[in-house]
């Protein structure tokens, strides 16, 4: 069976988790965001976008 599902659904996800089961304050949360922001308009962005592609396509190479 496979299935995809984006990187920033799966991401908000582990947020809201991360909120409810293990104590991350809705303000860290925010300041994640935020980081994740003002880093996606940096110069590292396409590094950051090519090494997320490289690993997804790893993960997705790997059969079991």
């Amino acid at each position: 069976m496979a299935f995809s599902i984006s990187a920033v659904v799966l991401l908000a996800i582990i947020v809201v988790l991360l909120v409810r089961k293990s104590g991350l304050k809705g303000v860290h949360a925010l300041v994640c965001v935020l980081f994740g922001f003002f880093l996606a308009s940096s110069s590292v962005a396409p590094t950051i976008n090519e090494v997320t592609s490289n690993v997804a396509g790893m993960i997705s190479g790997l059969s079991f």
